[in-house]
């Protein structure tokens, strides 16, 4: 088996102009490339552009062809490869980071109202770094 049939699953920010909201981006990700796309979160602002964060799951050569289609229509790709540490020490327990996080991988448990971190959840998306006033959350690189 070559590289390119390796089964991949990887996590995408997109950024798209108010062209690209009303395309069927999802659908052709499954029809077009074969892929299996996990929306963990979408947004479209009041100026109609749009972001979203993608966890596309498939074939190698597939998600390679999707991302060169996604580049063409004009669609800002993003990578989500890093990791991130969050200081336990230094977070002084706000959760502006938790109000950010869409998959929860940062949140407060209750009824102690303490920040928690499951690493595990986490899509390196980095909301949270610009969230975090404190900066107890930093970018493995």
């Amino acid at each position: 088996m070559s590289i390119e049939n390796n089964i991949v699953n990887r996590n995408i920010i997109l950024r798209f102009s108010p062209e690209m909201v009303d395309q069927p981006l999802v659908y052709r990700l499954v029809k077009d490339f074969d892929l299996i796309p996990n929306i963990i979160k979408a947004n479209v602002n009041q100026d109609r552009k749009g972001n979203m964060v993608l966890s596309i799951s498939g074939y190698e050569n597939d998600y390679k062809e999707a991302v060169e289609y996604m580049k063409s229509c004009g669609m800002e790709v993003s990578f989500l490869a890093d990791t991130i540490l969050w200081d336990k020490d230094s977070c002084t327990q706000c959760g502006a980071c938790t109000a950010v996080c869409p998959s929860q991988a940062l949140y407060i448990e209750r009824p102690d109202m303490t920040v928690h971190f499951d690493s595990d959840k986490c899509i390196v998306c980095q909301m949270c770094l610009q969230a975090c006033p404190v900066k107890a959350v930093k970018l493995d690189i």
